[in-house]
C-alpha cells in the first residue's frame, strides 16, 4: 500500500493516519442507512466523502460482458470505457475502466475478470462473458481521479472492483481522467497486459511500468465506445442527470453531513432516495434487464436505420 494519499489538490494524506480514521468511522453515522448501502455494495469514506465497492456485494456474481456497457446509457449512466484484454495463466482476462456519469453520482471504476480459454464459444456480437476476479487472482491497484486537471479523490486497494462515487456531483467523462496504476502478479502476466494495452491503441509513451507495476492515464478512450452513446441519447441523458444533481443539491443546501444530506432526501424526495440506494454501475437485476431490453431495441433502430440509410441514400 503507498505510503501516501492524496485528498486536495495540493497536500497528501499518511496512509496510517488514513487507516485509523477509517477504523473509527467508515460509516455515514445513521445505521438504517449504513445497512441498505452495505445491502446494495458500498461503504462509505468519511475522509474523501465518497461512496466505494465492497469486497463481496452482490455484484461480484453478475461479472461482465460487453452487453453491460451496451446497457449503461438507457440505464441513465454515461460514462467511458476501457476494457483491456489479455491471455494469463490459461485464462483470457479483461481488466476494465470506467469513469463518467452515474445517475445522480460522478465516478469511477476498475474491474478485474477472467474466463477460461477454452470456454464456450458461442459468442454474440456483445462478446463473451467474464466472470469476477476470485480471491487468487485480486490485483494491486490504485487510480486518482481528476475533474478538469483537479484532484477529485484517490482509491487503492488490493481488489476485483476498485470504484469512487461523489454523491450529487455532475460531471461530463470527458472532465474526468484516471492515473493508475496497477501491480501484476509476474513479468510475465505485466508484458500480457502491456500488450493488451498496445493491441487497444496505447503507444509506447503512453505507458510505463517499474518491476511489474504499470502506470498510465485513461483520459480520452482508445477503445471503441458502446454504440448506444449516440449523441442524442447521450445528451438527452445528461441533461436528465444535471437536473438530479442540481435538485439534489438545492434539497440538501443547508444540511453538511452525510446522514444530513440524505434524511433531507428520504423525506422531502423519495424517488431521489431510491437513486442515492442504486448509485453505480450496477442496479438491480429487475432494472438491468429492462436496461438490457431497451438498449437492445435501440441497437436494432440504429442498426436498421443505418442500413436503411445506405439503402435509400
Amino acid at each position: 500500500m503507498p505510503e501516501l494519499l492524496t485528498i486536495s489538490n495540493s497536500g497528501t494524506f499518511p496512509w496510517e493516519s488514513y487507516d485509523k480514521l477509517r477504523n473509527l468511522s467508515d460509516e455515514t453515522g445513521d445505521k438504517t442507512l449504513d445497512e441498505l448501502i452495505e445491502i446494495s455494495g458500498y461503504s462509505y469514506d468519511p475522509v474523501q466523502d465518497i461512496f466505494y465497492s465492497n469486497m463481496d456485494p452482490w455484484q461480484r456474481k453478475m461479472g461482465y460482458c460487453r452487453l453491460f456497457d451496451e446497457a449503461a446509457a438507457p440505464m441513465g449512466m454515461i460514462v467511458d470505457c476501457e476494457p483491456i484484454f489479455f491471455n494469463y495463466n490459461d485464462k483470457q482476462w479483461m481488466i476494465g475502466f470506467w469513469k463518467g456519469q452515474y445517475d445522480l453520482v460522478s465516478g469511477a471504476e476498475i474491474g478485474v475478470y477472467t474466463r477460461t480459454l477454452n470456454g464456450n464459444p458461442l459468442r454474440n456480437i456483445f462478446g463473451a462473458y467474464y466472470q469476477s476476479a476470485n480471491d487468487d487472482e485480486l490485483l494491486q491497484m490504485s487510480f486518482t481521479l481528476k475533474k478538469n486537471g483537479k484532484v477529485f479523490f484517490s482509491r487503492q486497494d488490493k481488489h476485483w472492483w476498485l470504484t469512487g462515487f461523489k454523491l450529487g456531483e455532475f460531471s461530463q467523462p470527458s472532465e474526468l481522467s484516471m492515473t493508475i496504476k496497477l501491480t501484476l502478479n509476474n513479468t510475465i502476466m505485466r508484458d500480457a497486459f502491456i500488450d493488451g494495452l498496445k493491441a487497444a491503441g496505447y503507444s509506447d509513451e503512453e505507458f510505463t511500468y517499474f518491476g511489474t507495476t504499470v502506470g498510465f492515464n485513461f483520459d480520452v478512450p482508445h477503445t471503441a465506445q458502446p454504440i448506444t452513446r449516440a449523441k442524442t441519447l447521450e445528451w438527452i441523458i445528461q441533461w436528465k442527470n444535471e437536473q438530479l444533481c442540481k435538485e439534489f443539491q438545492e434539497i440538501t443546501g443547508s444540511s453538511t453531513t452525510v446522514p444530513e444530506k440524505i434524511k433531507v432526501i428520504e423525506e422531502s424526495a423519495p424517488e431521489l432516495y431510491k437513486k442515492v440506494l442504486r448509485m453505480g454501475r450496477f442496479k438491480p437485476l429487475y432494472s438491468m434487464y429492462q436496461a438490457i431490453l431497451t438498449a437492445i431495441v435501440a441497437l436494432i433502430v440504429i442498426i436498421t436505420g443505418a442500413v436503411f440509410s445506405n439503402i435509400f441514400l
